[in-house]
């Protein structure tokens, strides 16, 4: 027991940052805009370390099931990373169009980030890498049919109606999810499957199977990755006023904040995807890019509805003209270049290239 506590050392720093963030929140806050910028800055970086052990421990419990449940537990550990942070921030007098960009900057960030920067760095090491393609087009339709509803098609829904609108969503994507998941780990799991020519045992590539899976002690890895969401909970209480506070009136992007809490969730899936891309397990890539665009979507949009429901305060959910653009550009070349059961570094590139405009485009405050 004592070995396995001094492997979460990542989580207990983390720890220590709330424990000295909460006592300190108004002396935080009171400091001035630079003092609480970098306290600000100190509470991502832990949220960061204590999102990596929940992702650690979400790894753990995907190689002792395997695919496609384990990418599944992986994406879902994500977003539920993403969907504490976002509601506390929400609870806070956020933006109104804070989960709108924020679900908007996770699909750019997943698709043309992770998958492109994957893609990209596997083809330059491994040229052509097969993957299934059917789970590709899959996941594609899905995302493309989640956002239409609820990021589209809102913007033609009268102010009056949005209750009505909101509850026909909720249910829509609840429905859209049982099916998908009934698909996933039911009859066309295969979907989401490939036979590689040769197993990688080690686990190097956070995705092998055998007799490391069997040392996962699941309790152990349920209750760290259960309590890292709340220490994540706890820390971002504080982060998300400190950053209020430090951004106030520098001319900041509005995204700003929304890239900042997508990049947090999306922190851990970067770095298993790039290891799986190198390990030339393009499969795990798709999985998880796509199935982390698509959980973010499905899942996150009829949570933080209901919220609003609840609070009887709506937000805005319909995309910007330049961002229903970038989307619709970013699921047309995802459809073209996962086609063919094979990536390769120019379709990688091509994501890179779109990620990039993404960027630019936030620093343009568009």
């Amino acid at each position: 027991m004592l070995n396995a506590i001094k492997q979460e050392y990542w989580l207990l720093l983390a720890v220590l940052a709330a424990l000295i963030a909460l006592p300190m929140e108004h002396a935080l806050l009171g400091h001035g805009q630079v003092i609480a910028l970098a306290g600000a800055v100190a509470l991502i970086a832990a949220i960061v370390c204590a999102s990596l052990r929940v992702a650690h421990h979400a790894e753990q419990l995907a190689e002792r099931v395997g695919d496609p449940y384990g990418t599944m537990i992986l994406t879902l550990s994500a977003v539920l990373v993403e969907v504490v942070i976002l509601a506390i921030m929400m609870s806070n007098q956020a933006s109104p169009t804070l989960v709108r960009d924020t679900i908007y900057s996770a699909v750019m960030l997943d698709i043309n980030g992770i998958l492109g920067l994957a893609a990209l760095m596997g083809g330059l090491k491994h040229g052509e890498q097969p993957y299934n393609d059917d789970s590709a087009r899959s996941y594609s339709v899905m995302i493309l049919t989640a956002m239409g509803i609820s990021m589209v098609v809102p913007e033609f829904i009268p102010e009056s109606d949005w209750k009505a609108y909101s509850m026909f969503t909720i249910g829509a994507m609840l429905v859209l999810y049982a099916v998908f998941l009934r698909m996933q780990v039911g009859p066309h799991s295969y979907f989401f499957s490939y036979s590689y020519p040769e197993k990688k045992h080690r686990g190097g590539d956070g995705h092998g199977h055998g007799e490391q899976g069997s040392e996962v002690n699941v309790a152990w890895s349920i209750g760290v990755l259960v309590f890292g969401v709340i220490v994540i909970g706890v820390l971002a209480e504080v982060m998300s006023l400190a950053l209020d506070v430090g951004l106030e009136g520098t001319g900041a992007p509005p995204v700003l904040t929304a890239i900042v809490v997508a990049g947090i969730s999306a922190a851990p899936e970067i770095l298993t995807a790039l290891r799986a891309a190198l390990a030339n397990r393009m499969q795990s890539v798709v999985n998880i890019a796509l199935g982390a665009s698509l959980s973010t979507v499905i899942l996150t949009v009829p949570v933080m509805e209901a919220m609003a429901l609840y609070s009887g305060q709506p937000f805005q959910m319909a995309m910007t003209p330049v961002q229903t653009v970038m989307v619709f550009i970013t699921l047309i070349v995802c459809a073209i270049n996962l086609n063919d059961g094979e990536t390769n570094a120019i379709e990688g590139m091509t994501h890179f290239v779109l990620f990039a405009t993404f960027i630019m485009l936030a620093m343009l405050g568009l």
